[in-house]
């Protein structure tokens, strides 16, 4: 399919959306009620981001989003190096510097009383908005209050979590356990008790030096895997194992990775102050991570054409 010329700068202001071929602002971008990705959450995306007009890792993330394609078996009408135009486009179009990028394929519509997946016509769409964080800078310096659910994740063996995907009502749930108690946000287990993730982040934790986080059961994020890297490269142990509650209360230090906010460190959990916030390794991993974004190696410039 032809990609329509892109957006001048800050065409759409406030954000730009593309939908059915085509760059709109994100109030025409619309998808139908009878859209499986609508009707039962059929649906797979990936989140990038750009920092002072650049991309950061969106090789990466376009690397996830065609395997998840591929697992759900779905397929869009556009290259790889097309896709790429296209969310450069709608950064241009929106004229962010920092945005939040989403890529979304659908299901779409079978045909008029079919219940056959394999005859839906899969629908790509695309839009970039302003940065959204998991938690403003004002929370994070105060103070982050992380609720441990007792909600229980669903289990990979049902749903791949390496796939993102829109299945979040445990993850919702959890959300309002955490409400409830006056916390600011939540995080799940899985069935054997250990913690699996929240919604929208990868935990960590720091015990004696060494950083932990959750094997399976989770989705493999992308600021997750940068956090894995950097403590490769700072020479900080990590450990990749099942992350028991009891061990994650027994903590030093607990941060949570995103492509909404990097490393972000958490300073209680269920109102309990951990011994250390921010910890001397969640800050060292903090500060390489906004480093990391700024390395040439990683970054993708949006072109502006100013």
């Amino acid at each position: 399919m032809a990609l329509p010329p892109l957006p001048t700068a800050g065409q759409f202001e406030g954000g730009c959306a593309f939908a059915e071929g085509a760059f709109v602002p994100l109030s025409e971008a619309k998808i139908s009620l009878f859209d499986w990705g609508f009707t039962r959450s059929d649906a797979t995306y990936d989140v990038a981001s750009t920092w002072q007009g650049a991309f950061f890792r969106l090789d990466t993330h376009m690397d996830r989003f065609f395997s998840s394609l591929e697992k759900m078996r779905m397929s869009i009408p556009y290259s790889r190096e097309e896709l790429r135009a296209i969310l450069h486009g709608c950064v241009r179009g929106a004229g962010l510097q920092d945005a939040y990028v989403a890529m979304v394929c659908t299901r779409g519509v079978p045909p008029k009383g079919a219940r056959d997946p394999r005859l839906a016509s899969n629908r790509f769409y695309a839009y970039a908005l302003p940065y959204v964080w998991i938690a403003p800078p004002e929370k994070q310096r105060e103070g982050i209050d992380l609720h441990i659910s007792e909600r229980v994740r669903i289990a990979p063996e049902s749903v791949d979590p390496t796939v993102k995907n829109y299945h979040w009502m445990d993850l919702v749930q959890s959300l309002f356990d955490a409400y409830d108690r006056g916390r600011d946000t939540s995080c799940v287990v899985d069935a054997q008790g250990n913690l699996a993730e929240g919604p929208g982040f990868n935990v960590f934790i720091v015990k004696n030096g060494e950083v932990r986080t959750a094997d399976r059961g989770v989705l493999e994020g992308v600021s997750r895997r940068t956090a894995l890297e950097l403590c490769k490269r700072l020479g900080i142990p990590v450990r990749v194992a099942p992350l028991p509650v009891a061990d994650v209360r027994a903590a030093d230090e607990v941060f949570l990775t995103s492509t909404g906010g990097g490393i972000l460190p958490i300073a209680k959990l269920d109102g309990v102050p951990l011994p250390q916030f921010p910890g001397p390794v969640s800050e060292r991993l903090h500060a390489a991570y906004w480093a990391m974004r700024d390395e040439a190696a990683y970054r993708d410039v949006v072109d502006y054409g100013r």
